[in-house]
């Protein structure tokens, strides 16, 4: 197979906005994999990459979450106040440096290790984005602050501690619905990360 690259000509991109981030509409060639090329326009969204941090308590079996609203759940149909794992764009640093002060930002504690364990393109039908998911432990020393975010970037958040338990139960019962924050919780389930002290 032709690599990638090779299969793609851009012939056209035109930015259509350029106000709070990037969305452009590209017209491209693809060289289908019957050799015929096919003339294919998108549109992209390009955002900057991300990151995000699920922190839990082995001790406690407690994890730190969010809620905040969002205005395009919001406009789908959802009443917007998402619960979700803290995260942020990393703005040009790395991942790693960017998700420890968004965690310090939004939730109030301290994490000094942080651990990545993936990465993904969260909407690769149209965003550019992609997040660092990373795992960290806090305990109740490392709190700092009350969180709840940069009021100037329009963050109004609540931080939540809850069972581990109690949070893969609000993923089934439809309560828990952002994407980034149930891939952590069930990497966390799968790998039985919060049943380590307990044997």
């Amino acid at each position: 197979m032709t690599a990638t690259k090779e299969r793609v000509r851009i012939i056209d991109s035109v930015i259509l906005s350029d106000d709070w981030y990037l969305l452009k509409k590209t017209t491209f060639d693809f060289l289908r994999r019957d050799g015929v090329w096919q003339r294919q326009s998108r549109e992209t969204y390009d955002r900057g990459d991300g990151a995000t941090i699920l922190l839990i308590n082995k001790t406690t079996q407690n994890v730190l979450l969010t809620r905040q609203f969002r205005f395009p759940v919001f406009v789908n149909g959802h009443d917007g106040m998402l619960i979700e794992a803290a995260a942020g764009l990393l703005d040009n640093q790395s991942p790693e440096d960017r998700i420890q002060a968004e965690a310090e930002e939004e939730t109030g504690y301290r994490v000094q290790r942080v651990r990545k364990i993936f990465q993904a393109y969260m909407s690769p039908g149209s965003v550019t984005e992609k997040i660092h998911f990373f795992l960290g432990e806090y305990s109740a020393s490392d709190r700092i602050s009350a969180g709840g975010g940069i009021v100037e970037e329009g963050e109004d958040l609540e931080v939540l501690e809850m069972p581990f338990s109690d949070a893969l139960n609000a993923i089934e019962a439809g309560i828990i619905v952002d994407a980034k924050t149930i891939m952590l919780l069930h990497y966390v389930a799968l790998h039985h990360l919060m049943e380590e002290r307990s044997r």
